[in-house]
């Protein structure tokens, strides 16, 4: 199994449109539409994930730098999320207490 991450997508890029462009490479297993959570709307990048790692690897030398919608596809590997951090989406050190300014 290997996750690919598609970035520059249009606005108006659904899933279906997605794997369209994906299956003629391989199976593909999922495919998650990274969308705003306020608004629904996409964030312009989504994970595929392909079960097949020779036929993933074959799909993004093909589909990277291809356009969708007028729109140049940027289509790699997915790097893992980075663990720890610090919880509730901040992440890096803790930040210095200021001194009061009176």
């Amino acid at each position: 199994m290997k996750n690919i991450f598609v970035g520059n997508l249009d606005f108006a890029a659904t899933e279906n449109s997605i794997r369209a462009l994906f299956e003629p490479h391989g199976t593909v297993e999922r495919v998650s539409l990274v969308t705003d959570r306020d608004t629904g709307r996409s964030r312009g990048f989504a994970f595929v994930e392909m079960t097949d790692a020779s036929q993933a690897d074959r799909a993004i030398a093909a589909l990277n730098g291809t356009e969708l919608d007028g729109r140049a596809l940027n289509v790699n590997e997915a790097r893992p999320k980075p663990s720890g951090g610090g919880g509730k989406g901040f992440g890096g050190a803790p930040r210095q207490r200021r001194e009061p300014r009176w």
